[in-house]
């Protein structure tokens, strides 16, 4: 599916500034819709939006299909009547999820607790029940799953008593019972997360903004995914994975990554028409316009390794459900306004089945300066128009830290010297901006559409960095400060924005702004 020539900014909304430990919707989501704007710009691009387990990473969520409640606005459960108004925490940069939940959750439950007895909008009740309603096939297991694994100290569902594990129906029934209030807050926190998420999806529909969300192939052993339909999955008959999800070794990693997912049972999901697939790709639209899918290539083959095995080095391909796959997805639900993560070592397969849908690969303006023809694709000159052009990614340095540093992701120490002077040479400035110089290459490229993280706009080194891949804590805390997202970085992109035809002419509060 092709996209009109536009751009856009990456930022996760656990990094929006605002009041409290971690970003969250509320005021601070709404001003940064009005920024993207300001700024001309037609995407805002974000990670996955699901409820984080352990490690705080989006990509490993307790469920597909529901919301991290730390996402939640105090500020507008406050609005609504169903919290009083607190005195404003002071807002931490980088972020801090212990705290953040402790603070956050008692603060949730409060709030359910005014809603049983009554407080909030007349309508709100009507609201609740039509969402418990519509999302049944789902929260009712996710606010299960969670009520549970609270109940066990947090234990993986394959730790619970084997009754409880198994699905046992009269367990399960006895254990609706026990902790019926439990239930019901979790059920009512998803609620007020898609209330919260919907204020902030019109706003951006307002602006004409279009929301491009991200969707993991995978999910997490330890999720209510997994415990629900476990027949989907790879498991032994104690509810572990048999096998588990990776890469093998590359340019970038010696033994590979053992990412430890569970696979699915391929052949299941084909004999189903891939029913909880379309259900989870359909859920994962009721929250955004576009889907970035990560790992792509999983779905042409994907590397198999024993649950044994302490790295991916000893693995085998195995085929993905490939065009079948995609057929029925959009048999069922149309075009598939997807975009392929198409990064690392792919084979023929995962290209033919990216262009057979005409889903745009994605380009990465620090991949295309290393010295490896492997790596011409990322080379500005050497773009397609179908394609999504990045200065960089989450799971890169940002540019001012890969420029700087001796140590990348693409090239040894010893070479950083000669991959400063091929940048240079190719941007044709003394590297004063470096991250406006590619900020400029991505703008002025013919990839339709451009994305640029935040924290390559604002110039932050390396300190600001997301995630950095295998890397076992520390990541996804980087958060904007209080105005750090300023006029000066808003007119600077708009600018070059309008230059490059990417300004989105679409948006009316656009009218009059920097040209």
């Amino acid at each position: 599916m092709r996209f009109p020539r536009a751009s856009g900014i990456l930022l996760h909304p656990t990094s929006l500034p605002g009041p409290g430990h971690v970003g969250s919707f509320g005021p601070a989501a709404l001003d940064f819709v009005d920024a993207l704007a300001r700024a001309g710009q037609a995407v805002w691009q974000f990670l996955p939006l699901g409820p984080t387990g352990y490690g705080n990473s989006p990509y490993q969520a307790l469920s597909s299909f529901g919301g991290n409640p730390l996402l939640v606005s105090e500020e507008w459960l406050a609005d609504a009547g169903l919290l009083e108004r607190a005195p404003a925490p002071v807002s931490t940069n980088p972020v801090d999820y212990e705290r953040a939940a402790e603070e956050k959750v008692p603060r949730l439950h409060a709030a359910h607790a005014a809603f049983k007895s009554g407080a909030g909008p007349s309508e709100l009740a009507g609201r609740y029940d039509a969402f418990r309603e519509a999302e049944a096939a789902w929260v009712d297991d996710l606010a299960l799953f969670l009520a549970l694994k609270h109940r066990h100290g947090g234990k993986r569902w394959s730790e619970w008593p084997a009754e409880l594990a198994r699905r046992d129906a009269k367990a399960l029934e006895g254990a609706r019972r026990e902790l019926v209030t439990e239930i019901d807050r979790h059920r009512f926190t998803q609620f007020l997360f898609f209330e919260h998420w919907g204020r902030v999806r019109e706003r951006a529909r307002e602006r004409s903004i279009v929301l491009l969300g991200d969707l993991p192939i995978f999910v997490a052993e330890d999720s209510a995914d997994v415990w629900a339909e476990p027949d989907l999955f790879d498991l032994d008959g104690d509810g572990r994975p048999r096998n588990v999800s990776g890469v093998p070794p590359d340019y970038f990693s010696a033994t590979g990554q053992r990412w430890g997912n569970p696979l699915y049972l391929w052949d299941v999901h084909r004999e189903r028409g891939f029913d909880w697939w379309i259900r989870r790709i359909r859920a994962t639209l009721a929250q955004c316009d576009r889907i970035r899918i990560d790992h792509f290539r999983a779905f042409a083959d994907y590397w198999e390794i024993s649950a044994d095995e302490e790295t991916a080095i000893a693995g085998r391909w195995l085929t993905g459900p490939g065009a079948d796959f995609f057929d029925a997805v959009k048999a069922a639900l149309g075009e598939l306004p997807i975009v392929a993560e198409d990064l690392g070592s792919l084979g023929e397969e995962a290209f033919a089945l990216r262009d057979r849908y005409e889903f745009p690969g994605m380009r990465v303006l620090q991949f295309g300066f290393a010295p490896d023809p492997k790596f011409d694709a990322h080379s500005p000159h050497q773009f397609v128009s179908n394609c999504v052009a990045y200065t960089g990614t989450h799971d890169n340095n940002t540019v001012v830290g890969w420029f700087r540093s001796a140590t990348n992701t693409t090239i040894d120490a010893s070479e950083h010297g000669a991959l400063q002077r091929r940048v240079l040479d190719y941007v044709g400035t003394d590297g004063t901006d470096i991250h406006w110089d590619l900020i400029r290459l991505a703008l002025s490229s013919v990839a339709d559409t451009a994305i640029v993280p935040v924290q390559d706009l604002l110039g932050l080194d390396g300190s600001a960095r997301m995630n950095v891949p295998s890397r076992p804590d520390g990541n996804w805390v980087w958060r904007l400060g209080h105005n750090q997202f300023d006029d000066a970085a808003i007119d600077r992109l708009a600018h070059l924005t309008r230059i490059y035809g990417r300004w989105n002419d679409a948006n009316p509060a656009a009218d009059g702004a920097s040209s």
